[in-house]
């Protein structure tokens, strides 16, 4: 017979590890961006220092006009970089929690199939159909998740696409 409360305790067990995972996924996400925000903290105070420096020792008005022009183009690349690189850790914690979850949904329809089939050996005659149904409904899922996954591996390729595209055209603005 089936011991129930042992595979309780196993899933649970998996479950908890799962968390915990993630947990290091978010916090090592959490972390780089931290750092990215205090290194993008200090380089714009450090940049504001200088700009109100050069704007006490502007002398005209056509000096304090091209402090303007000066200081346009570096921000706004500055501020494009800043968020590509920002999109680059977030799409990288989202892939790696991705990767995650795609394991354990694989190790899960394993558990599942066994325990499954284990269950269909011990069941009452007849109960042939019931298990029948679980086995399609499982089957709809794992097809329906496959789908839902393939479509979010697309939107992300299309931003991932579109962001490049966008910092391209930046880029280029520059060059010109």
């Amino acid at each position: 017979m089936y011991n129930v409360p042992e595979q309780v305790t196993a899933v649970q067990k998996e479950n908890l590890e799962t968390m915990i995972e993630l947990a290091g996924i978010t916090a090592s996400g959490a972390e780089r961006l931290m750092e990215i925000n205090l290194k993008t903290a200090k380089a714009t105070f450090a940049e504001a220092m200088k700009g109100a420096q050069a704007l006490t020792e502007a002398k005209d008005a056509q000096s304090l006009a091209s402090l303007g022009t000066t200081w346009a183009q570096p921000t706004a690349e500055k501020t494009t970089s800043y968020f590509k690189t920002v999109y680059g850790v977030l799409s990288e914690t989202q892939a790696e929690m991705t990767k995650l979850f795609e394991q354990r949904v694989v190790e899960f329809n394993k558990t599942f199939a066994s325990a499954l089939d284990q269950a269909a050996k011990n069941a009452p005659a007849g109960s042939d159909v019931a298990v029948a149904a679980v086995k399609s409904a499982m089957a709809a899922a794992n097809q329906a998740y496959d789908a839902f996954s393939k479509a979010s591996k697309q939107a992300t390729e299309h931003t991932d696409a579109a962001i490049s595209a966008a910092t391209g055209a930046t880029s280029k603005k520059k060059a010109a």
